[in-house]
């Protein structure tokens, strides 16, 4: 990047330092952190919608529909987020090039599953063989996306579930004797309300998202995990331009830094929020804060 890293055998100290930590492999290693915020970015508010719907259901009239909303939550919380993450990748990518295949190639005579093997007619791949790398990279990526809110959406449907039934039941039975129809109620009276006891599970859940985010490398995407050991490994002259002993202790404390503050920061906001939900609630941060106010 600057001119004096020509030749990196003649630098040392903070010269040398500067040209390390400037290479294309240490920018894919700072894009990789860009690669977190937006998985959050994205996941976040996905899984809060799946946790929306989720708790709808849970508690939908309709049978069927309620069994299934208790059984998302029930089962996708019971299993280790680690099986589910390596399950949901392989399973949507093979949902997805099936209903492609079956689309694309409805003459195609020959079993897709082989044995271990899942093939699938060449125009249904995604992305295609013959797609650039990044176009492979962007499917693994909103793969990974849609896994984490599939399951963070199962721990935020039980929070948004609970926080339903904690919204005073007197308060409903008032909107339907103003003559508010059950949706109307729903939609007016306990949404607006549930927010303030669902923030703090909520906040509690967008804590785990943030700290899952390492799964990623477990996905096989480059990220921040992934560089971190790359970059820290011992390098020798033979393999690097920019030799060095084993760093990867220094990498990592990088990545409790960055995690330690973006938590820290998460906290401040998530207080705030839960203070302005807070105003005028007829909870005990409520009632705090008209305590403080007198």
């Amino acid at each position: 990047m600057f001119e004096y890293c020509t030749d990196p055998q003649e630098l040392e100290g903070l010269t040398w330092l500067s040209c390390y930590l400037t290479t294309g492999v240490h920018f894919l290693f700072y894009w990789a952190f860009g690669k977190v915020l937006l998985l959050l970015a994205i996941a976040a508010p996905s899984a809060l919608a799946f946790g929306f719907l989720g708790a709808m259901a849970a508690r939908s009239l309709i049978a069927p529909l309620r069994w299934f909303g208790k059984a998302y939550i029930s089962v996708v919380r019971g299993v280790p987020d680690v099986a589910f993450f390596l399950f949901f990748v392989i399973a949507l990518d093979q949902f997805f090039e099936w209903t492609r295949h079956q689309v694309k190639c409805p003459d195609w005579d020959q079993p897709i599953r082989q044995g271990n093997d899942f093939l699938v007619c060449p125009a249904a791949k995604l992305p295609l063989n013959t797609a650039p790398e990044w176009q492979h990279e962007t499917y693994g990526f909103l793969l990974a996306v849609l896994t984490f809110a599939i399951v963070f959406g199962a721990f935020a449907a039980n929070v948004i579930f609970g926080a339903m039934k904690a919204v005073p039941r007197a308060q409903m039975e008032t909107a339907e004797a103003y003559g508010m129809t059950r949706r109307q109620s729903f939609w007016r009276v306990m949404v607006p309300q549930m927010w303030v006891y669902a923030l703090p599970g909520l906040s509690n859940t967008w804590m785990v998202l943030i700290k899952a985010t390492p799964l990623l490398f477990l996905l096989g995407i480059e990220d921040i995990v992934y560089w971190a050991r790359e970059l820290g490994e011992r390098r020798t002259a033979r393999f690097s331009d920019y030799p060095h002993e084993d760093w990867r202790m220094w990498y990592f404390l990088a990545l409790l830094i960055f995690y330690l503050g973006f938590t820290l920061l998460s906290e401040t906001v998530l207080r705030r929020l839960q203070l302005r939900l807070s105003r005028g609630q007829a909870t005990a941060a409520g009632e705090a804060q008209r305590k403080t106010a007198k």
